[in-house]
């Protein structure tokens, strides 16, 4: 198991590394406010630029001189201040959510793509400096770092600037800059002093809006059309949204449908499954769907959350596809309304198609629809289009997934395209992309553009990041084209998790080998912890072996449409470059094959060195146990000539006692001439009489000390004794100190040719309590490692001077525990196994963190409101 704490100590290491600087960033900023001759001059740059070049100078400076170091900020974290500035009113920019992958896991992110414009225009006007790096999940990094052009820039900007900056990056009441530290989930605000605030950038707004099931006709195989509700377009005009920011809408859209798609692994026989789990070849189809998993089939009532996914078919064949239509039933926040019905398109080339024509969006119907509010339903279909697909695909099939997402899967990154009927305003393509008002408009939706590209007097097509707009009058009619472009383009997004997942898998494996490697042979837990990792390991290559061969299936089984004979189907042709895409897809798929082959063999070798380990603690094992076993040996001997000496030493004790008894009585037989010796003389003149009275002297004797010898082994025999192996890291000066007070009778030190000492200490415990005996315990522990290795607790319950004081095994354990917690000798941190851990298991553990503190907050407010209603 993996405990909440060590997963974030790496956000205290950060956040003392931000504050270090913050103290002289303060200063600075305060003389340079002082001492500013020309404060409040021109810079040539709007406030917002001002401020956030400001911004960036207060937390990064250039190295002064070789000992020096520069200070960066990260991308992530500078986003996050910005939204923050947003929230405070002290930049003016829009924000809108973008998905973005932060340490492997991805979120939905307030970003602000006018900031962002305005970070590039800074970096272009060099009065910033950029850094490209790797981190350690495998994931590219842009640093900021102030310029020398810039810091002069920065001396001439305006105290009231300089202090409305102040307003979000600082601690209030406190001259510490704030951190934007990531917990595995959430960002924060945190300063060295203790300030904490969690930052609201994850959480998402909601609009209200009306959709339709859409499915492309190129899609359909017959079936009836899909329903529309554009009656119901009037139920989102209830201008109610979660939104916190003042909208600048700069682009809109008439008639807008929206296809998300992705890929999830398919073949024809999950095809088939799909098609009988949702009762395709029925009488009656469709229904409700869930993604639970019934445990208990044979019980007679099942309950479950109402918040379900409706399915309608509307056609299907039995190993290649089903369409239909899906309606989702979630609860959404109070005075949203959102009317959310899908048409999905499922084939066995694992392209998944999530269709909706968007009927209202708040008070605008059908047509004038804002992209800021696109971007804020997309996010809703991102989310909700995962739900629909985990709800009908199989386990295991779910089970792929979050192997490539590490677990994350139901925030998996999809491809989104956009076909209006109109844009509004109607520009050329080079107009759009202006680096300014229209070209941040358009990043909202289908993330950094890329290019864009006039395919006919009316029409326009922009590539972005995260898909592509397709706008006008003609644009439905290139549907097949876009749809074909999507199968592959989807491939290309699962290609590049799946390389990355790769990335993480050979990041295990080198942890693993440096495991074997570095504490093989020192952490005697460590052989377990191996074989669990290349157990997993093992797993994670077969389902990535498998997972590559679905990939080169369908790249095989998919089909590249002709080239259509308009001037504009030409056009887009040309620019989807679809031939192109396909050969690169599968030439990539092949660079994989060889990935995951060198993994698999990397795998063998440390199967081999885990061997090589276990043979090696075997044949230590064995040498210790035969130098135990000729110990025994020679112990047995010398016991046997002990026992045998002992009993005729008995046997000659208890006849010379009993003739001295007999000498003691008589005396030396001058004691015969006393009357009252007188019959016994006369009785021992008889033959044979002093002989038998000797003997039955001696008799008497031995049955005495055999009594009380088998009294003294029934004392010693009622012994208790506990076998405890620890196995775990110690301070040894902890337990040294432990054993120090104690008066041990015996210290043994074993050391092994590779320089092991193993020390053994026996002591008798008389701090348990008076009266129930004095247990002896003997603790064994690897000096060298700092391992507690065993303990043995030996206590004699019959010498206990009060029997009702004596003590069980658990008593005994439960004490020495006790004393040595009372001790702090646990190295509990070097214990700690996390950061090796597998990759997939940290991001379990993250959510294993969340979901205890997601219960207790539930149980204190369920507590809360008890106490609440008794008090009253």
């Amino acid at each position: 198991s993996y405990g909440c704490g060590p997963i974030f100590s790496h956000m205290e290491a950060r956040r003392n590394a931000m504050t270090e600087v913050s103290d002289d960033a303060w200063e600075e900023a305060e003389s340079d406010v002082e001492s500013s001759e020309s404060e409040g001059e021109d810079t040539g740059l709007t406030e917002n630029q001002n401020r956030l070049l400001y911004l960036i100078s207060l937390y990064t400076h250039k190295a002064e001189n070789t000992e020096d170091k520069d200070v960066w900020i990260r991308k992530g974290a500078l986003l996050v201040l910005i939204y923050e500035g947003i929230a405070a009113n002290v930049l003016d920019y829009d924000y809108a959510p973008a998905s973005e992958c932060i340490e492997n896991r991805r979120v939905w992110l307030n970003i602000s793509q006018e900031g962002k414009s305005d970070i590039e225009f800074l970096r272009e006007e060099e009065l910033l400096n950029g850094l490209q790096l790797s981190s350690a999940s495998f994931k590219p990094v842009t640093c900021y770092q102030i310029s020398e052009k810039g810091s002069e820039i920065v001396k001439r900007v305006s105290r009231k600037d300089k202090e409305a900056t102040h307003e979000f990056c600082y601690a209030k009441g406190s001259r510490e800059l704030l951190a934007a530290t990531w917990d595995g989930r959430t960002y924060s605000l945190t300063a060295a002093s203790g300030y904490y605030r969690e930052s609201t950038i994850t959480q998402t707004e909601d609009v209200s809006y009306v959709s339709s099931a859409y499915v492309p006709q190129c899609l359909r195989y017959g079936g009836r059309p899909t329903l529309s509700n554009a009656h119901r377009a009037h139920e989102s005009a209830v201008n109610t949204d979660s939104i916190r920011d003042e909208l600048d809408e700069v682009i809109t859209l008439n008639s807008v449908s929206i296809i998300v798609a992705e890929y999830v692994p398919f073949g024809a026989n999950q095809v088939v499954q799909i098609n009988s789990s949702v009762g395709s070849t029925e009488r009656v189809q469709g229904g409700f769907v869930s993604p639970a998993i019934d445990s208990c089939a044979s019980a007679t009532t099942l309950e479950l959350s109402p918040e379900m996914t409706a399915v309608d078919i509307l056609d299907y064949t039995l190993t290649n596809h089903i369409n239909f239509e899906a309606e989702i039933r979630f609860a959404e926040a109070s005075g949203v309304v959102q009317v959310e019905t899908f048409g999905v398109s499922l084939n066995a080339e694992g392209t998944c198609f999530y269709g909706m024509q968007v009927e209202a969006v708040m008070d605008r119907i059908k047509d004038n629809i804002s992209l800021d509010h696109m971007a804020r339903l997309l996010v809703d279909v991102q989310q909700d289009s995962s739900s629909i697909v985990d709800s009908i695909i199989s386990h295991y099939q779910r089970d792929l997934l979050d192997l490539i997402f590490l677990g994350d899967a139901p925030n998996r990154n999809k491809v989104n395209l956009i076909i209006a009927n109109e844009i509004t305003p109607h520009l050329t393509a080079e107009e759009y992309m202006d680096k300014g008002e229209y070209e941040n408009e358009l990043k909202q939706v289908i993330g950094d553009t890329k290019a864009a590209y006039d395919i006919s007097e009316h029409d326009t097509l922009v590539f972005g990041a995260h898909g592509l707009l397709v706008a006008g009058p003609n644009s439905r009619h290139h549907e097949p084209l876009l749809c074909a472009y999507l199968q592959f383009i989807t491939i290309d997004i699962f290609v590049q998790n799946y390389f990355a997942r790769l990335w993480v898998l050979n990041d295990d494996m080198h942890k693993t080998y440096q495991i074997i490697d570095a504490n093989g042979d020192r952490d005697p837990t460590a052989l377990k912890r191996i074989r669990h990792r290349i157990s997993r390991l093992a797993h994670h290559i077969i389902m990535l072996e498998e997972l590559l061969e679905y990939l080169l299936e369908a790249l095989d089984v998919i089909e590249i449409p002709p080239e259509p004979p308009e001037q504009a189907g030409r056009a887009l042709y040309e620019r989807l470059e679809i031939a192109g895409m396909r050969s690169q897809l599968s030439r990539r798929t092949t660079d994989l094959k060889k990935n995951v082959g060198a993994a698999s063999r990397y795998l063998e070798v440390l199967r081999e060195m885990t061997s090589f380990l276990q043979e090696d603690r075997m044949y230590a094992l064995a040498c210790k146990q035969e130098a135990n076993s000729d110990q025994l040996i020679k112990l047995q001997s010398h016991n046997e000539k002990t026992a045998i000496s002992l009993q005729l030493l008995v046997a000659v004790f208890a006849g010379l006692l009993a003739f001295a008894f007999l000498d003691r009585v008589t005396g030396s037989w001058s004691v015969v001439n006393v009357a009252y010796m007188a019959q016994l003389v006369e009785v021992m003149k008889l033959p044979f009489a002093w002989f038998g009275i000797s003997m039955l002297t001696w008799v008497g004797f031995c049955v005495c000390l055999l009594t009380y010898f088998d009294y003294l082994l029934y004392k010693a025999q009622g012994v208790t004794t506990v076998n405890l192996r620890f196995e775990k890291r110690v301070f040894t000066n902890k337990l040294f100190e432990l054993v120090s007070t104690k008066k041990h009778s015996s210290e043994q030190r074993n050391i092994s040719a590779e320089g092991f000492e193993i020390v053994t200490f026996n002591y008798k415990e008389t701090d348990w309590g008076q009266g129930n005996g004095e247990p002896l315990v003997t603790i064994e522990f690897d000096i060298t490692n700092s391992f507690l290795l065993t303990v043995e607790i030996t206590y004699n319950r019959r010498k206990a001077k009060n029997k009702m004081l004596t003590l069980n095994a658990r008593d005994l354990q439960q004490r020495l525990i006790d004393e040595f917690d009372a001790m702090s000798i646990w190295d509990i941190e070097s214990e700690d196994h996390s950061e090796t851990a597998l990759a997939i298991d940290k991001r379990r553990a993250i959510d294993y963190c969340y979901q205890q503190a997601a219960y207790s907050n539930r149980f204190d407010d369920t507590h809360v409101a008890k106490s609440t209603h008794i008090r009253r």
